[in-house]
C-alpha cells in the first residue's frame, strides 16, 4: 500500500516529463527528416556548387567534384553528427527542465532554514512535495514554539522561584535577629519564633531543591530498574508519609484495592510518579475533603486512581503534563513546585509502556494511571 502511494505522488510529475521528452524527441525526428531531405534537395547542392566557384574562383566542373566528395559522399556522417547535436539539445533542455524543479525545492529548504512566515509553493506536478515541505515547515514551526513556550515557562519559574525565595529567607533572617537580640525573650515566645523559623527553612530548602529539579530534568535519562512491586504497600507507605501535610488542612487520603495486588516496575521511579501525583491532588484538593485512591486488576493492565475534590479548567488540562507548567494559584501555595512533577511521571510511566490521563469537571478531579501487569507485557506496550 505505502509503495502505491509513492507512486501516485509522481504521477504528474512522471506525465509531465514524459510529454517533455515525447515533444522533444518528435522535434528531433522531425529536424534530421528535414536535414535529410533539405541536404540531398538539388537545390542545396547548387547553392554550395555555386558558393564554391564564387569564392574560390573555382571551375564549376571543380566545384562540383569537392561537393561530390566532401559533402555528397559523406551524407550519412553528416546525419549522424545532426542526429547526436539534437540529442544533445534533447539533453540540454531536459536537464534544465529538472533543474527547474530542484530550484524551486531548493527556494522551498531555503524558507524552511531562514524560517520565513510564508507557504512554500512548487508547481502543480511537485504538489505531493509541497504538501511534504508545508508539513515539515508546520511541524518545525509547532516544535520552535512549543521550545519557546517551555523555555519561557522555564524562565518563569526560575524567576517565581528566585521572588519566593526571599519570602522564607527574610523570616528566617527576621526571627533569627530577634532572637539574637533578646536573649532573655521568654521560654514559649522563643519557641514559637524558632518554630516558625524551623518552617521557613524547610520551606527554603524545598525551594532550592526545585532549582536542582530544574536542572536535573534537563540532564538527567530516565533508566528502570523494574521488578515486582507490591503495589498495595506502596500506596499505604505513601499515605503515611503524607499524613501531616494532609492532616494540616483536614484532608486525608483513603485507598480502596487489594491487599495482594502487585504491579511489575521500577518501585523508586513508580513511587516517585504516585508522590507526585498525590502531592498534586494534596495541593489543590478542597479543605476537609478525601482523596480517594483507587487500584486493581483488570485484565492485564493495573490501573490506578487518584480521585480529590476540586477542578481544573479544561484549558489548563490540557497541559499539566508539560513540563515548567503550574497552575495560577500554586504560587500562592507553599506546596506550588517548578511545574515538573507530573511531566516527569508522564514520562516514566510512559517509559514503563503505559499511560496516564488526567480529568476534571466541575467537582473533582481525577487522574488515571494503566501499567502493564506482567512483564511480558511492558515489551509489547512499548513496541
Amino acid at each position: 500500500m505505502k509503495n502505491k502511494n509513492k507512486k501516485t505522488d509522481y504521477s504528474k510529475l512522471k506525465r509531465k516529463l514524459y510529454l517533455y521528452i515525447l515533444v522533444i524527441v518528435m522535434a528531433a525526428v522531425v529536424f534530421v527528416l528535414f536535414l535529410r531531405l533539405f541536404i540531398r534537395s538539388q537545390a542545396l547542392g547548387e547553392r554550395i556548387v555555386r558558393f564554391l566557384e564564387n569564392s574560390f574562383h573555382l571551375e564549376r566542373l571543380d566545384a562540383m567534384i569537392i561537393y561530390q566528395y566532401t559533402i555528397r559522399n559523406n551524407m550519412e556522417i553528416l546525419i549522424y553528427v545532426a542526429i547526436a547535436i539534437s540529442i544533445l539539445i534533447l539533453c540540454r533542455v531536459m536537464l534544465s527542465k529538472f533543474a527547474k524543479y530542484f530550484d524551486e525545492i531548493n527556494t522551498g529548504i531555503d524558507i524552511l532554514i531562514q524560517n520565513e512566515d510564508k507557504q512554500i509553493e512548487l508547481s502543480a506536478e511537485m504538489e505531493f512535495m509541497e504538501q511534504k515541505l508545508n508539513t515539515l515547515k508546520r511541524t518545525l514551526d509547532k516544535r520552535e514554539q512549543d521550545a519557546k513556550l517551555a523555555e519561557q515557562r522555564k524562565n518563569n519559574v526560575v524567576m517565581y522561584l528566585a521572588h519566593d525565595i526571599k519570602t522564607p529567607l527574610t523570616s528566617v533572617i527576621g526571627y533569627l535577629s530577634l532572637l539574637d537580640e533578646a536573649p532573655d525573650m521568654p521560654v514559649e515566645q522563643k519557641a514559637k519564633y524558632v518554630h516558625i523559623t524551623l518552617d521557613k527553612a524547610y520551606r527554603l530548602e524545598q525551594l532550592i531543591d526545585e532549582f536542582f529539579e530544574i536542572t536535573r530534568y534537563n540532564l538527567q535519562t530516565i533508566t528502570l530498574t523494574k521488578k515486582h512491586i507490591d503495589l498495595y504497600y506502596m500506596l499505604v507507605q505513601m499515605t503515611d508519609e503524607f499524613y501531616p501535610q494532609l492532616t494540616a488542612n483536614g484532608k486525608q487520603a483513603v485507598i480502596h484495592a487489594s491487599e495482594d495486588l502487585t504491579v511489575y516496575g521500577d518501585p523508586d521511579k513508580l513511587a516517585r510518579v504516585f508522590n507526585n501525583i498525590l502531592k498534586n491532588a494534596a495541593a489543590y484538593s478542597e479543605d476537609n475533603s478525601v482523596i480517594d485512591i483507587t487500584a486493581g486488576l483488570s485484565g492485564d493492565v493495573v490501573s490506578i486512581v487518584f480521585k480529590n475534590a476540586g477542578s481544573i479548567p479544561k484549558d489548563k488540562l490540557v497541559a499539566i503534563f508539560e513540563k515548567f507548567y503550574r497552575l495560577d494559584h500554586a504560587r500562592s501555595s507553599d506546596t506550588g513546585g517548578a511545574g515538573l512533577g507530573l511531566a516527569i511521571a508522564k514520562e516514566i510511566i510512559v517509559q514503563h509502556g503505559g499511560q496516564i490521563y488526567a480529568e476534571s469537571n466541575d467537582h473533582y478531579t481525577t487522574f488515571k494511571v494503566e501499567l502493564p501487569a506482567l512483564p511480558d507485557l511492558v515489551g509489547k506496550k512499548s513496541s
